[in-house]
């Protein structure tokens, strides 16, 4: 009886590394929106993923306009952040075209 516990014992620790070992070095995308998951959730999914991982989950708090202490939680992928900067770096890129061409054709 020891020694089918004490086989059940090396089976339960050593078994978790050796998945590890055999994992792919891609991982696929989250199935579920970063920000639907919960912390554990997130901690769990990042658990092995280096954070410079296109994948890898980040939250940031934002604070929302009109409150001083309220404060949404936003996650997103690496590539999720990535996508987002560029997108607000293309929009006000195009706005402040948008206002130089109105001031060249007020003149």
């Amino acid at each position: 009886m020891k020694r089918l516990l004490a086989l059940v014992f090396v089976a339960i620790i050593v078994a978790p590394g050796s998945a590890q070992a055999s994992e792919p070095a891609e991982r696929a995308p989250p199935e579920k929106a970063p920000s639907a998951m919960t912390s554990t959730e997130i901690a769990i999914y990042n658990k092995g993923l280096v954070t410079t991982h296109p994948f890898f989950i980040r939250c940031r708090k934002l604070l929302e306009t009109g409150s001083l202490v309220k404060k949404a939680r936003v996650c997103r992928t690496n590539e999720g952040w990535k996508q987002s900067f560029a997108q607000g770096n293309a929009n006000a890129r195009e706005s402040v075209e948008a206002m130089a061409q109105s001031a060249q054709n007020s003149n």
